[in-house]
């Protein structure tokens, strides 16, 4: 956690209730006071403090300010947004005041319906969202667009479909239509579905791929397409390009030369554990 310079807090109502939130810009960013956050809704702050502390979403910054009647700075943690929003789908509602239920209850059933919608639907837009909002939303997918268009002839077809198809889904709060045998499959999220940890999967990617691909080129007498893939760490390489359709071979490949080895390496683990 970053300690910053003395910071002015402001009081922003919370709807509904009778009470007030304290927050601030640092950097640019809002941030939100955990302590004054949890007054408002009834909720012992120690607590909350050192469960965030324990999340790897959560982003919690010290601050010194000095609030009006208090004639001492003191330190607070400040939440950002995206940690305010996120901690307010955790909390037990059973434990805040009579006065927030029903606000904390809504929020989460909404965020309960985006979350749903994003992940299975492939994207979600609020209703309630400002034309503002809806322009920027719009102005990100033509952005995006217009990249897939200087990609034609460098990707593989079926990829820039599936992804433009991904994109234009987003902006209208839809469920992407994709033929479900053109969705992109790639080796690390293929190795990740069979429980390997990254460690593992670095350490098995590049023999699985060589492997998968003297398959393909035996069941299809060809190289598979190539298309330029962005790495965790943020650099740009050439892979093969796999969709769903290929699924069978990365399952002939893992049950051939990989599903024994894993097993029997897990196994070793857990033994070593119980010794």
């Amino acid at each position: 956690m970053s300690k910053q310079k003395t910071t002015e807090l402001v009081p922003i109502p919370v709807p509904g209730t009778h009470r007030q939130i304290m927050a601030t810009l640092i950097d640019g960013t809002p941030m939100v006071s955990l302590r004054h956050a949890c007054e408002a809704i009834g909720i012992a702050f120690d607590a909350q403090r050192v469960k965030l502390n324990g999340k790897s979403w959560a982003c919690v910054t010290m601050i010194v300010t000095q609030i009006d009647g208090d004639t001492q700075r003191r330190e607070i943690a400040m939440v950002d947004r995206r940690t305010f929003t996120m901690w307010l789908a955790t909390i037990d509602t059973n434990r805040v005041s009579n006065e927030a239920r029903p606000i904390i209850e809504a929020f989460q059933a909404e965020a309960a319906d985006a979350l749903d919608a994003y992940f299975n639907e492939g994207g979600a837009i609020n209703p309630r969202a400002t034309e503002d909002q809806l322009d920027r939303i719009a102005r990100q997918a033509r952005g995006q667009m217009e990249i897939l268009q200087l990609a034609k002839g460098l990707i593989d077809p079926k990829h820039l479909e599936a992804k433009a198809r991904i994109i234009v889904s987003r902006a209208l709060g839809e469920a992407p239509e994709i033929n479900p045998a053109d969705v992109p499959l790639y080796v690390s999220d293929y190795l990740a579905s069979k429980g390997l940890k990254r460690g593992l999967i670095d350490a098995k990617a590049s023999g699985f791929g060589k492997r998968l691909k003297a398959l393909y080129i035996v069941e299809h007498d060809r190289e598979p397409e190539r298309h330029h893939q962005e790495l965790p760490n943020g650099t740009v390489r050439q892979v093969y390009a796999y969709t769903e359709a290929d699924r069978p071979l990365f399952d002939s490949v893992w049950a051939k030369h990989y599903a024994t080895v894993v097993a029997e390496s897990a196994l070793t683990v857990i033994a070593g554990g119980a010794s």
